[in-house]
């Protein structure tokens, strides 16, 4: 007799939904589910493989996206976060600060809020970076690595599909600048975000 606890694996779809809930942020269920709802409640069902499929559906608004014939393959930044490659972009956006700073208190700061990766990145590409204007306090240089970084993510999504968009976009917080990027970003998104693809694609895929 067949086994009937095979529901969740006979529906690649199916599949596909679910692990787009499990990686979505709770910040973008706001306005869908019971407000009263803790991010720790939310977090909860969006383990839940009973619930993730509808959780997923709650979001994706357009019925071609949540479509039964919709090949999704792998995403744009091949399954690795979002705001690690926002990181990694904009670290190339402000290089010439992130390189300015050497005393060993101040780097240290940088890369508690950045990341080791992100400041060694930034001074491999010191060639291809935007900012003309330095910033000598590493917490603010970190918070506008982060503001550009995710601004030229989203700038670059632009010319994604609405599927490959919003699969990124929605594993970001609600209001980071990936939603509304300056023209400036536009200019030089594709530059940095061919550098961060690229400096991902070396590794194994993402789960």
């Amino acid at each position: 007799m067949a086994s009937t606890n095979t529901s969740f694996s006979l529906n690649p779809h199916s599949d596909r939904l679910r692990e787009l809930a499990a990686l979505i942020h709770p910040s973008r269920f706001s306005g869908h589910l019971d407000e009263r709802l803790s991010t720790a409640t939310v977090l909860q069902l969006q383990k839940s493989p009973r619930l993730q499929q509808r959780l997923a559906e709650l979001l994706l608004s357009s019925e071609e996206l949540v479509s039964n014939g919709t090949d999704w393959g792998r995403d744009v930044l091949l399954g690795h976060d979002p705001r690690r490659a926002a990181l990694l972009a904009g670290s190339i956006w402000h290089a010439r600060s992130v390189l300015k700073f050497v005393s060993r208190h101040d780097v240290a700061i940088l890369i508690e809020n950045i990341g080791a990766e992100a400041h060694a990145f930034a001074i491999r590409h010191l060639s291809n970076a935007v900012a003309t204007t330095s910033i000598d306090d590493p917490q603010k240089l970190a918070s506008q690595i982060e503001h550009d970084g995710c601004a030229c993510l989203g700038a670059w999504l632009k010319d994604a599909s609405e599927l490959d968009r919003v699969r990124v976009l929605f594993r970001l917080p609600v209001g980071t600048t990936a939603e509304s990027p300056a023209a400036e970003h536009h200019n030089s998104a594709g530059q940095l975000l061919s550098l961060v693809v690229a400096h991902l694609a070396t590794e194994e895929p993402a789960a």
